[in-house]
């Protein structure tokens, strides 16, 4: 049961409770320095990665470890290290803004997402004092190199059925690892090794730390990509394999817990490096469109592109405003949680864990708003889209792997639903008062009260319906299939692709409106009109979802009723939202960039 005071925003509570714009974070509110850190990671990708993005994709010998090795001489393998094992132990809204800003480097971006999380956060989260000290030190600087050794043959999803097995050798000295594993980034030329097995017949994953001169270990050539070519992906295999007894991570058949949690945090960090790659390639398309002429005019003149220009920029800039929004409300957790006395480690894990609903929505809309703006990047560049010599294809092929990465979109999808009525059952989370009200409200006539003529109060009472939706479909649904609901997976992901728009919908409206309240409504005239463009769309997707998970468990009657609901909760006003698209598009072709 979580402890902290209820003032405190709990992780899936959006759902229920109006959040008010103070708070929440938005981008626009990032500190000089931090500001001075994305600048650090942008000069790096300029100097560093872009010039020789060919080289890396053909694997060239010790290209990548030397891009590493930069890289940390820069701290951008430490930024959220703690200060006495060499890093800047910066919170996590400045990792989130490193790995935004690090984002577009392609496969360079992968291998130090790979080290900087999934490598080195399982030791610093959960080793004792003698590991954290002898290997963060190592990786915070990148002499080390991490990898993460989770996925094997016959178990991807499904990571648990893991078969890789570590056995306790006569002396009881050391563990003898003997197991095959496979997708595994950084493997060429990693270091150390976090590498998941069950010892003996236990059901569950023990977790441990590997070096690479251990022996024992060999691999398979590198694997052979669609996209992200230059990311060294080998399978390892561990033969016989020593490690010693003080190299478990944890304690044994909590490997499982630690892969869970660690992918917590991967997932975030994976949405919001999609928003920098986004973003690298809107800007290309913008440029492209003012520079390509066709029938003697810039293509960004005619409606079709800026169509295009405008849905690109909108939903970056809408996953955007969630993706920062979740990251502090880890931070404020994280901090609640020590100020009560936790231990920091185990706070950091508690606080993301909390958001892990928040963390699996903004891995699943960050990947899908790539591989919708690397598409329409494409198109935007025509011809020369297809062209291997001009940017979009390698935007085209590495964008693809995000929606596998760090658990399927599949799979993220059916667990946002799963773990908001997990909490609800654990009494985390109240999802029965507020459904049951919804349940009640569709008896009643509906109210037709004065209307609220303020900024934002059109949409924050859009919002307020659509959150009944949901709640009524989710209810309706648990009532109705009980326990057969985990198995009804397009269910699942009907209700939980509606609580998603619903998440990032408020996101966006609750940015621009403490962005009005910093800068006044003239100066966001673009923002206020993206944040319209996302929020009318998001009632359009929660009434298909919706209607396609009603007619799929509900009849007669009961359906009847709840398709009025349904259209009572996601019922808009006219909005012109071509004009709105042409506004943006303008600002967008004016500034040469996205400029929001």
């Amino acid at each position: 049961m979580e402890t902290l005071n209820k003032k405190t925003i709990r992780g899936g509570e959006f759902i229920i409770r109006e959040t008010s714009c103070d708070e929440i974070f938005i981008p626009e509110e990032f500190d000089e320095e931090q500001l001075m850190i994305r600048k650090t990671c942008e000069d790096f990708l300029e100097s560093e990665v872009y010039p020789n993005l060919d080289r890396i994709d053909t694997q060239e010998e010790g290209l990548m470890e030397s891009l590493m090795n930069k890289a940390g001489e820069l701290g951008l393998l430490a930024v959220s290290i703690p200060e006495e094992y060499g890093g800047f132990g910066k919170n996590f809204n400045t990792s989130m803004l490193v790995a935004d800003s690090i984002g577009p480097g392609c496969s360079f971006a992968v291998a130090l997402s790979a080290h900087t999380g999934i490598g080195t956060l399982p030791i610093l989260y959960y080793g004792n004092k003698e590991q954290k000290d002898k290997y963060i030190p190592k990786l915070a600087s990148g002499e080390w190199k991490a990898s993460y050794c989770l996925t094997e043959p016959n178990s991807g999803s499904d990571a648990n059925s893991g078969r890789t097995k570590a056995m306790l050798n006569a002396e009881g000295t050391h563990y003898i690892i003997n197991g095959q594993k496979m997708w595994i980034t950084n493997g060429g030329f990693a270091d150390i090794f976090i590498v998941f097995a069950k010892i003996d017949d236990d059901k569950n994953l023990s977790a441990f730390i590997v070096e690479k001169d251990f022996g024992g270990i060999s691999m398979n050539p590198e694997e052979h990509k669609m996209g992200i070519k230059g990311s060294s992906t080998r399978q390892v295999f561990f033969n016989d394999c020593h490690v010693p007894v003080a190299n478990l991570l944890s304690e044994r058949e909590n490997g499982f817990k630690i892969a869970v949690n660690i992918l917590n945090i991967g997932r975030i960090k994976l949405g919001v490096a999609a928003i920098g790659s986004s973003r690298r390639v809107l800007n290309q398309a913008i440029n492209y469109s003012n520079e390509r002429i066709q029938f003697n005019l810039p293509i960004s003149k005619f409606g079709a592109i800026r169509y295009k220009l405008a849905e690109m920029a909108t939903r970056n800039f809408a996953i955007e405003s969630a993706a920062y929004r979740a990251g502090q409300n880890i931070d404020d957790a994280y901090e609640a949680l020590v100020a009560e006395g936790m231990d920091p480690s185990k706070a950091k894990l508690k606080s993301t864990e909390m958001f892990a609903v928040e963390c699996a929505i903004l891995k699943v809309w960050g990947s899908e708003v790539l591989d919708y703006i690397v598409d329409e990047g494409v198109q935007v560049y025509g011809g020369m889209g297809y062209s291997a010599d001009a940017p979009m294809d390698r935007a085209y092929r590495d964008s693809r792997i995000n929606r596998i990465f760090e658990g399927t979109n599949e799979i993220n999808r059916m667990l946002i639903l799963d773990m908001l009525l997990k909490r609800a059952m654990k009494g985390e989370l109240d999802l029965m008062t507020p459904a049951q009200a919804v349940a009640g409200e569709l008896m009643s006539i509906p109210d037709f009260g004065d209307e609220d003529d303020t900024l934002f109060a059109a949409e924050k009472k859009i919002l307020a319906n659509l959150k009944k939706a949901g709640l009524m479909i989710a209810g309706a649904a648990v009532q109705k299939l009980m326990m057969t609901l985990s198995k009804e997976q397009e269910i699942l992901m009907n209700i939980s692709d509606i609580i998603g728009f619903v998440y990032v919908a408020e996101s966006t409206i609750l940015r621009v409106e403490k962005l009005v309240k910093m800068r006044g409504e003239e100066a966001c005239r673009g923002q206020l009109d993206m944040m319209r463009i996302y929020l009318y769309q998001a009632v359009d997707k929660v009434a298909i979802a919706g209607k396609e998970a009603l007619y799929s468990f509900a009849e007669g009657d009961e359906l009847r009723m709840m398709l009025v609901g349904l259209r009572r909760f996601t019922k808009t006003e006219p909005f012109n939202i071509k004009e709105t698209r042409q506004r943006v598009a303008k600002q967008l072709i004016e500034a040469n960039k996205y400029c929001y």
